[in-house]
């Protein structure tokens, strides 16, 4: 029969399940099963049907009567299932066409119930009156998407003889013995394997459209497999706050009543968490509610698909909401908000990537302790010999506090990092470390950090079983960079050091932090590369913004536009470029043309847009009536006013305006302008304490009296 046909085919491809089928198969052994009832959950798409197809054929080939009925198709489901098991007549009964065991009245009854998750409202009548009716041999499996109830544990008869078995993604080893099964060529098993994240449905889809394609079918996710998925975890697609509540689970890495409450109204967000917890492809987490991987994709790939001015305004709300976090956060809880920042921004495709996203938010990384140092220096030798061995010694007794680990479940170290301030290292230093030196050479090659401005460098990210390949090691870097940024402050250079650097050349080039050119360096036998990124030409909200672009746009894997780089000038050409400004204060056309347009300082005074003349005009209009701050600066801000501000038609006539010998005045003019230049020379820097001072002193030589500022 065809029907037959089919499900040995289904048996012949099935992988994986080894632990629930030696289940089933003990209970069928026994004269007395060790539990009645088997409870198979798993989402849609797990695989259940396929394990029922297996445990038929077990059950036949053990000479038991089997009965295979449906929820989904039973109508009425009570009449339905007591026609199905009526003992007085045999034509009812799926029976083997031949049987080892002799009498088919003597024979074990199998019952096996798919699609249990549409049998709820007879979950009590069959736990109660059903089940206990039948033969005290009878092994019943029930397959379903939910989990069983509470009323099946809370029962302490069932307690112990009810055997409960979640269907979980197949692994590795398993996905790939299926697509080989199927006869799918080796070189896109493990992009298969890698987009479907073990999840059988997802499997057998892909399988079908590299055997119907190739390679062009299988990335992205095709819009038919896409639809497949989606109708299995949802059934169907709902409007309204539903779509909306389903773009959050999909975007945010833990969905919590309060991200929903900053998407959705105030009176939805319960509702909407109780809904999203409901579905079988949604689990509760330890932050919150989390879809399963390829749910995940194939709901944000539907729901970008259907509506992209939805899918990029839930994009903004749920970012919006999680940048309010990074803003309270304290402690070890700014880890957690920029995990699940940096989680938001998964879907740009950037191949390869160096995040392993399959383990994200389970690692985080933690401060190395005195303890830690042996395993950290065994690691560093195993993996990059003992020249890099001693450098990691000598950075561990200069900056110990640049090193963190990140643990096993057994708590010994797996793997490092060290997070290096070059800037407050010794000249010995970073002479004794080529990788340190070359951070340091390329940075004051091309712009030079100014005073107070950072220089930091990841110089050691090294997983002892992944090296530096994707690993929960290598996740934690961005974690810890971004901690850095947060709690210390942006620097002005920050570098990443990575062994083989050209597997990551495109990566990195696309997050705008580029291959620093003729900066690789050697340790031992190892050749490394620095990847660099000047925060002062393209600061962090530039970055956060374009990447934001990139995930919404229609099509994400197009190129981004280049975010616009920003000048870095140093101190004098910065003061050259205040100078030339005053002076054409009142002309929009020569502004537009002044250096300071491009730097730091007039980016971050742009609400929106590039900043122009008139932002500048406003900016130094500020800076000069700051120095009337203080009444002793009075004569400073008249100078400046009757020069700038309204200028009179010379300096000779702005002198007499003041009452003042020109000398006065014009040494009155020259403080002022100094006084401006180091309020603005402040705010572009972002050092004030260190500016300040410096042009306190300056003042006190000039004048003979300090400022306050």
């Amino acid at each position: 029969m065809l029907a037959e046909e089919l499900a040995s085919r289904r048996r012949e491809r099935l992988v994986g399940r080894a632990a629930e089928i030696e289940l089933f198969r003990q209970a069928l052994e026994r004269c007395e099963p060790p539990f009645p009832v088997l409870h198979v959950h798993g989402p849609g798409g797990i695989g259940k049907t396929s394990l029922l197809e297996v445990f038929a054929g077990s059950a036949v080939d053990a000479g038991a009567r089997v009965v295979r009925l449906d929820g989904q198709e039973m109508e009425p489901p009570r009449v339905a299932m007591r026609r199905a098991l009526d003992f007085r007549g045999e034509s009812s009964l799926t029976e083997a066409s031949s049987s080892r065991n002799g009498a088919g009245s003597e024979r074990r009854l199998v019952v096996l119930i798919d699609g249990y998750e549409h049998l709820a409202e007879l979950d009590d009548w069959l736990r109660t009156e059903f089940l206990p009716g039948l033969p005290p041999s009878t092994v019943t499996v029930l397959a379903g998407r939910e989990p069983p109830r509470a009323a099946w544990r809370a029962d302490p008869a069932w307690r112990d003889l009810l055997a409960v078995a979640p269907l979980r993604n197949l692994s590795a080893t398993e996905s790939r013995e299926y697509l080989a099964r199927c006869g799918v060529e080796p070189e896109l098993r493990e992009r298969i394997v890698a987009r479907t994240y073990g999840h059988p449905l997802g499997l057998s889809l892909l399988a079908d459209a590299a055997l119907r394609g190739g390679a062009w079918a299988v990335e992205p996710l095709p819009r038919d497999v896409v639809g497949a998925l989606v109708q299995r975890f949802v059934e169907v697609v709902p409007g309204g706050w539903q779509r909306r509540a389903l773009a959050v689970c999909a975007l945010a890495r833990a969905t919590s009543e309060p991200l929903l409450r900053a998407v959705l109204d105030e009176g939805q967000a319960r509702e909407a968490f109780e809904w999203l917890a409901g579905l079988p492809c949604v689990e509760p987490t330890a932050d919150g509610l989390a879809p399963h991987e390829l749910a995940r994709d194939a709901l944000a790939s539907d729901l970008r698909w259907r509506d992209l001015d939805l899918f990029r305004h839930v994009f903004r709300r749920v970012r919006a909401h999680l940048q309010e976090r990074l803003g309270t956060a304290q402690g070890r809880e700014v880890l957690r908000a920029v995990s699940d920042f940096k989680f938001l921004y998964r879907g740009v495709p950037i191949e390869p990537s160096p995040v392993d996203w399959s383990v994200w938010g389970r690692h985080y990384p933690e401060p190395a302790g005195v303890d830690d140092r042996p395993a950290i220096v065994a690691i560093a030798e195993a993996s990059e010999g003992e020249e890099s061995g001693a450098v990691v010694r000598r950075w561990l007794h200069r900056q110990p506090e640049a090193f963190t680990v990140v643990r096993r479940g057994d708590g010994r170290v797996r793997g490092f990092l060290a997070l290096l301030d070059l800037t407050v290292a010794s000249q010995a230093d970073r002479e004794a470390d080529p990788g340190a030196q070359a951070a340091w050479d390329h940075a004051h090659r091309v712009a030079p950090p100014r005073p107070g401005e950072m220089v930091t460098q990841l110089r050691f990210v090294i997983d002892a079983d992944a090296y530096q390949d994707p690993s929960p090691t290598l996740n934690a870097a961005p974690l810890l960079t971004n901690e850095r940024y947060l709690t210390v402050g942006v620097p002005a250079w920050d570098f990443l050091t990575l062994q083989e650097p050209k597997k990551w050349d495109a990566y990195f080039a696309a997050a705008d932090f580029p291959r620093a050119q003729g900066a690789d360096f050697v340790v031992g036998n190892g050749r490394f590369g620095l990847y660099a990124h000047d925060f002062r030409r393209v600061p962090l909200e530039v970055l956060l913004e374009r990447w934001s672009e990139q995930a919404l746009r229609q099509d994400p894997a197009l190129d981004p536009a280049p975010a616009t780089a920003m000048l870095v000038l140093d101190e004098e050409e910065f003061s050259d470029a205040v100078r030339q400004a005053l002076r054409n204060l009142h002309r929009p056309d020569l502004l537009a043309d002044n250096p300071l347009l491009r730097t730091g300082l007039l980016r971050q005074r742009a609400a929106s847009g590039e900043p122009d003349a008139a932002l500048l005009e406003d900016l130094l209009g500020e800076a000069i009536k700051a120095l009337r701050a203080h009444p002793r600066d009075d004569k400073l801000f008249q100078a400046l006013q009757e020069t700038y501000l309204r200028p009179a038609p010379t300096q000779e006539a702005a002198a007499r305006a003041l009452g003042l010998p020109f000398s006065t005045y014009r040494r009155h003019l020259t403080q002022g302008v100094t006084r401006v230049r180091s309020w603005l020379w402040q705010q572009e820097t972002g050092n004030g304490s260190q500016t300040r001072a410096a042009a306190s002193e300056q003042e006190v030589s000039n004048t003979g009296q300090s400022m306050v500022w």
